[in-house]
Order: structure tokens, then C-alpha cells, then sequence
């Protein structure tokens, strides 16, 4: 009873703090819109909470079949870094969940509700109940997060995956109380609005019993879709009890070389293209402010690529320990997968692009038990040969295909096919700049995706 009743405290703190917009509705005569203002402030914070939240769980996130998060490529790190001693670690795997959590909400949901409120709806008028409603909630939330995420650990216990619900739950009541808005007339009805301020009171006040007292019995925190888990055990390994008899690290020029791939699979994404899109079009009207905006913005997405890629394979030591091959990341201290070495391990040649232009080399190895995929990529290494006698690993074949110039010079000369289409456009005589660039919004994805294809094809026989 003595360890509930701050929990309890907690939880009546939460409803008083939900229940100052019923006061705004019986006596400060709030309408539907002062409300949709007050949850769009709440369901912000709460994002922002879940995506920090994430950061810092524990448990492994095992996804969904076909989804692909932004900078996919850190699920696959192994260990966290802390950024305060007294704070848990960040968790590099959890990276991609906070930043689709952000993304989905701030670029999507966010932008349409205060698009919506301020220019539907009539003028907020900025009172001391109205602050008052959303400090009140937003403290709520951060008293949640650091009195019990971070103070009891709950972190411990939690994935990445499972700390969208909340923000869920929130921009569900956002649809639904912007629904009722427009129905005009009802806006003022005092009994509406105190029926919506009194379901989203319960709703928050169900989520708080099902995280802290007792067990959900409507699977509220699971997709609607289905019932796959959430939440797997944490993935870290137990290094073997061997000392390191031998290591290696990788050539991280040819790993920031090699991000260029990471990158260029970015500009293909539907929002990378509409970025793009949208910055053709500022070029064609001119305009520095959206011009200078979306070459940030594009700028930042080839950045946290290029970082990404390079946290994925450039801080890796490859260490021989005994029977054992273990990829250590010396930033994370972490081992990222382990390969015991013996006859059965099958060793095969990656004929990256990166290493035919910088003469370095890499391997693919098969059968790895520490890992989803069952292969890793050993590599790349400055000096593939004298790594392999280093490690002493079972590998006798390390060529990769000849160069074949007619494979080049065919690929090569379609590439300059399709790209010899655009470029006439700029300077065919007779076609406006409008029709230049609306088609290349139209016909440049196709265009690109063909390029590049012919290019990697060109590329990997050099």
C-alpha cells in the first residue's frame, strides 16, 4: 500500500491536471477550438517525451515485415553511449523509432492542426486559464517522465516500439475533437465539450492504471492491425571469455565513401522526393527563404546518412579471440556480432564499388547466429589479404570480377543518354523554364532510379 500511494498521488495529479480545461469550458466559456489548441500543445509534448523516451530503452524493438524506419541501417548497433553519469545510456538502435515518431507528427500531423486552427478556426486569444490548462499537462508529462521513467528505471523494461502509444492515443483525440469543430453550431455546446473533456480525462487516466497499477484488458498498447510483440529481449552479447589475440580496423575513408550509397537510396524515399520537388519549385519562383530552408533541409538528411553509415561500419575493430571473430565497436564498447571461425564458416568476396576505385576489400560471412540476417560484412579493410593472415581466418579467394570495358562503355553510354534528355530541355530554344522544371519533377525520379542503376552497373566492373 506504502509503494501505490505515490503512484496514486501521481495519478489523481494527472486528473486534476486534465480536468483544468473543464473549468475553462463551466467558467472561463471555452469552445472546441481553445480545446483543440490545448491537446495540439499536449500531443507536441508528448512526442517529444515518447521520442526521448525511446532513446533510452532497454529492451530491442523487433519491428513490423516491410517497414523501414529513417536510418534503418542503426537498428542493427549493438551497446549505447551516456551522455551524463547519472543518466541511463542512448541506445544508437533507438535512433530510428524517435525519428519516424518525430517525423510522422511534426511533418504531417502537426503541420495540418495548426494549419487548421489558424486559419479555419477564428483568432486565439492568449489567456492566463489557457496557459495555465497546458503548462499544467506538460508538467504532468515531464513529472511522468523523470519522477518514473528515469527515477524507477522503467526504461529497463520498456522498447523503443512500445512508447508510441501515448502520442497515439493524443492525436486520436486531436482528429476527434477537430471533427467536431466542424460542425460549427455545436461548438458551444456546454454539454459536448464537458463529454470530451471528461473521455479524454478517462482516456489519459486508463493509460496511467494500465502502465503502473494494473493490466490492459482492451491490448490498447498493441497495433490495431495485429498482434505482434512490441518488445524483445535486449540484444547485447556476452563477449567471449578468450583475450584478443589479434585485430584489425576498418579503412574509414572507404566507409565515408561508401555512405554515398546510403545516401543516394535516401533521395529515393517519398519524402526525400518531395524535399526535392519542393525545391525545384522554389528554384523556378525564386524564392532565397524556401530556396535556403529546403537546402537544409536536404543537406541534413545526406548528413545524418552519412553519419549514420559511418556509426554503423566505421568505428568497428575486428578482433580474433580464440575459435572466435568478433566485430568490436571501440565508440560504444560493444560487440556487434560474433562468428566462431571453422570449417563450416562461409567466407565470399563483396565486390563493392568503394573498394574497386580505393583498392581496399571486404568479405561477406554466412552463418552468424548473433544476428537477424545470419551474414555480416567484414570489411572494409585497407588491406584485405594481410587482414585474413592476421585474424588467420579460412579464406583462400579473395578476387573479385575483371574489369570488363565494354560493360563500362555500354552502361556509361546510357547513362549520358538520360541524362542528355534534361540538359537539352534547359537549352532547347522556345521552352519556358515551367515546362523544364515540371518536368523534371515529373520524370526525374524515374530518371534518377535508371541513372543509377546504370551507373552501380559501370562502376562494379572498372
Amino acid at each position: 500500500m506504502t509503494q501505490r500511494f505515490p503512484t496514486l498521488v501521481r495519478g489523481l495529479g494527472l486528473v486534476v491536471a486534465n480536468c483544468i480545461p473543464l473549468v475553462g469550458v463551466t467558467v472561463w466559456n471555452w469552445d472546441l477550438w481553445l480545446l483543440l489548441v490545448v491537446y495540439t500543445a499536449e500531443a507536441a509534448c508528448s512526442v517529444l517525451l515518447a521520442a526521448t523516451k525511446a532513446l533510452f530503452a532497454e529492451h530491442g524493438s523487433p519491428g513490423r515485415p516491410g517497414q523501414h524506419e529513417p536510418l534503418h541501417e542503426l537498428r542493427e548497433k549493438r551497446g549505447g553511449f551516456q551522455v551524463h553519469s547519472d543518466w541511463p545510456p542512448i541506445y544508437p538502435r533507438n535512433i530510428p523509432f524517435a525519428l519516424m515518431l518525430l517525423g510522422v507528427w511534426f511533418g504531417f500531423i502537426g503541420p495540418i492542426v495548426s494549419i487548421y486552427v489558424l486559419t479555419v478556426g477564428p483568432p486565439i486569444q492568449i489567456s492566463l486559464g489557457l496557459t495555465v490548462s497546458i503548462v499544467a499537462l506538460l508538467l504532468s508529462q515531464a513529472e511522468e517522465f523523470v519522477v518514473e521513467y528515469i527515477g524507477t528505471s522503467e526504461y529497463r523494461d520498456v522498447s523503443a516500439q512500445e512508447l508510441i502509444r501515448t502520442p497515439a492515443q493524443l492525436s486520436l483525440v486531436l482528429l476527434f475533437v477537430g471533427f467536431f469543430t466542424l460542425g460549427g453550431s455545436r461548438a458551444g455546446r456546454i454539454t459536448l465539450l464537458t463529454g470530451l473533456v471528461v473521455g479524454k480525462t478517462l482516456s489519459s487516466l486508463y493509460r496511467f492504471y494500465t502502465d503502473h497499477i494494473g493490466e490492459s484488458s482492451l491490448s490498447v498498447g498493441h497495433d490495431l492491425s495485429d498482434h505482434r510483440p512490441t518488445s524483445e529481449p535486449p540484444p547485447e552479447l556476452t563477449m567471449p571469455d578468450e583475450a584478443v589475440e589479434a585485430s584489425v580496423v576498418v579503412d574509414e575513408k572507404s566507409v565515408i565513401l561508401g555512405s554515398l550509397s546510403a545516401i543516394g537510396f535516401a533521395l529515393v524515399s517519398r519524402f526525400t522526393l518531395f524535399v526535392a520537388s519542393a525545391f525545384v519549385i522554389a528554384l523556378q519562383i525564386g524564392n532565397p527563404v524556401w530556396i535556403g530552408l529546403l537546402s537544409i533541409i536536404i543537406l541534413c538528411i545526406a548528413g545524418s546518412h552519412m553519419l549514420s553509415f559511418y556509426l554503423r561500419y566505421g568505428t568497428i575493430e575486428y578482433q580474433r579471440r580464440g575459435a572466435f571473430l568478433v566485430a568490436y565497436d571501440r565508440v560504444l564498447e560493444s560487440p556487434q556480432w560474433i562468428a566462431k571461425v571453422g570449417p563450416e564458416t562461409e567466407f565470399s568476396v563483396i565486390n563493392a564499388i568503394v573498394d574497386r576505385l580505393r583498392g581496399t576489400g571486404r568479405l561477406r560471412i554466412d552463418g552468424i547466429d548473433s544476428v537477424d540476417q545470419g551474414s555480416v560484412q567484414f570489411g572494409p579493410l585497407s588491406d584485405l589479404d594481410r587482414a585474413i593472415d592476421t585474424l588467420d581466418l579460412p579464406v583462400h579467394q579473395t578476387d573479385r570480377p575483371e574489369q570488363d570495358l565494354t560493360t563500362i562503355a555500354a552502361a556509361g553510354g546510357l547513362v549520358l543518354f538520360f541524362l542528355a534528355v534534361p540538359t537539352g530541355l534547359f537549352f532547347a530554344p522556345g521552352v519556358d523554364s515551367g515546362t523544364v522544371y515540371a518536368s523534371l519533377v515529373i520524370v526525374g525520379p524515374f530518371a534518377v532510379i535508371h541513372t543509377g542503376i546504370l551507373l552501380y552497373v559501370a562502376l562494379s566492373r572498372i
